[in-house]
């Protein structure tokens, strides 16, 4: 008999820095997107160096390649990461991170729509995006459409769940 074991890289939680949660839809074939992208501000303990190892190991413990193909979340019922939205608010869920993040209604139609939403989660920081402030619409198209963002990312269709 064969198997695998599978080691989690060590990481400190105060390397992660502050991990930021944006919600937004796009146009797409097929109707609007929902999007969500995951990001970190880069001020963990370890600095940005530290912040970029620190997720790219919790997302790597949490099975989820960085820079990697996608990830469907419909198909891995075992995938340790959720997506909730519940009276207005979605929360993403995984072991080692919890956020929470009032989308725009738009957002909130699409996922309805779609019945998932595509979560990047991207190990590069993004230290002038922080939580409160707003961003232009052109500053979020250029940091999300940058490949140095996409290819340090990982990739998931996250179908939402509803409480019961």
């Amino acid at each position: 008999m064969t198997s695998t074991s599978r080691e989690d890289r060590a990481f400190r939680a105060a390397d992660l820095g502050t991990l930021v949660v944006m919600a937004w839809s796009g146009e797409a074939p097929g109707g609007d997107m929902p999007y969500l992208l995951a990001y970190t501000l880069g001020d963990g303990a370890g600095g940005p160096e530290g912040s970029v190892d620190a997720v790219a190991a919790l997302l790597e413990n949490n099975g989820l390649p960085v820079g990697g193909d996608l990830v469907d979340g419909a198909t891995r019922p075992g995938l340790p990461v959720s997506l909730l939205v519940e009276g207005g608010q979605a929360v993403v869920s995984m072991p080692g991170f919890d956020a929470r993040c009032v989308p725009p209604p738009e957002w909130l139609e699409a996922v309805a729509e779609r019945g998932y939403a595509y979560f990047v989660f991207t190990t590069r920081p993004w230290p002038g995006a922080e939580p409160g402030k707003p961003i232009a619409p052109e500053a979020l198209a250029e940091f999300v459409g940058a490949d140095e963002t996409l290819n340090a990312a990982a990739h998931i269709v996250l179908p939402p769940r509803t409480p019961r």
